[in-house]
């Protein structure tokens, strides 16, 4: 069974909080109050790891992942062609139930020597093995891929599609070994923002949204070799297509699940018994 290497801990009580307790608050309104933490501090990488095919973790080859007015770019200046250096940024932690919520949009050409298919393509990876297990010319880390799409301005191409790098899905109640499931959202053209969020509970549910519309569920998440893929690191992919986030918030849904305790979320849907606070 592969073994997931956990970097540095730092608990969310040391992230950016957007939702908080006020005296005037009943015990119940603030256990249904959403907690999001804001992953991307707005200012630097400082809590993301960087690795690039070719390279070793933590090395922006290029200068391919930059922070610029308060978002995290991808840029291809510094290139003259791809030359297989696909890369991703990975949080510095991992988890298991949450809900991952970023604001993307696509800006620019794509790099010289890039397929055609990467065309206005990048990714959220979630349940991915470490960026220290990755071989140093490894392309993609395993994982499951919600797929980032930008329309070319004629034809319809949805966005938040699964991708399946070493892993497959229970789509439809089938064991799916697709490499790409189309999901039903809309195309976006241009270079609008756009909001796309996973919701994840461990290897027995995933749901993509875009707008805050459903668009492809499903479950059963692993590895090509079986393993369950019950938990894992958040990447940001660099797939030959210049793009800019400017904002990544998770919503952790694992948690104290004793109503009696003072930190206890009604949407929680994992229990970490040790967390609970008297």
């Amino acid at each position: 069974m592969r073994l997931i290497r956990l970097l540095p801990l730092m608990g969310l009580t040391a992230l950016t909080v957007t939702g908080c307790n006020t005296a005037s608050d009943s015990t119940t309104s603030a256990a249904e109050r959403e907690e999001w933490v804001e992953l991307f501090n707005g200012e630097d990488l400082s809590d993301w790891i960087i690795k690039i095919a070719g390279s070793p973790p933590g090395e922006n080859a290029l200068n391919t992942f930059s922070v610029q007015g308060g978002k995290i770019v991808v840029s291809y200046d510094e290139y003259d062609e791809l030359g297989g250096r696909w890369g991703h940024l990975f949080y510095k932690e991992p988890f298991s139930h949450y809900r991952i919520e970023v604001e993307y949009r696509f800006v620019g050409e794509q790099v010289d020597g890039a397929p055609e298919w990467a065309v206005r393509n990048n990714g959220i990876m979630y349940h991915a093995q470490s960026p220290y297990e990755m071989e140093i010319n490894q392309g993609y880390p395993a994982c499951m891929e919600v797929q980032l799409l930008g329309g070319n301005g004629e034809d319809e191409r949805p966005t938040s599609n699964l991708v399946t790098p070493g892993s497959h899905a229970v789509y439809q109640g089938e064991l799916r070994e697709d490499h790409i499931i189309e999901s039903s959202s809309e195309t976006y053209h241009g270079d609008q923002w756009v909001t796309a969020e996973v919701e994840v509970h461990g290897d027995d549910l995933a749901i993509h949204r875009v707008e805050g519309e459903e668009v492809i569920r499903y479950s059963g998440m692993q590895l090509d070799d079986g393993t369950p893929l019950t938990e894992g690191y958040i990447a940001l992919q660099a797939e030959s297509a210049p793009i800019e986030f400017r904002s990544v918030r998770l919503l952790n849904l694992k948690g104290c699940m004793d109503p009696q305790a003072r930190n206890y979320k009604s949407y929680y849907v994992a229990g970490a018994p040790d967390s609970c606070v008297y």
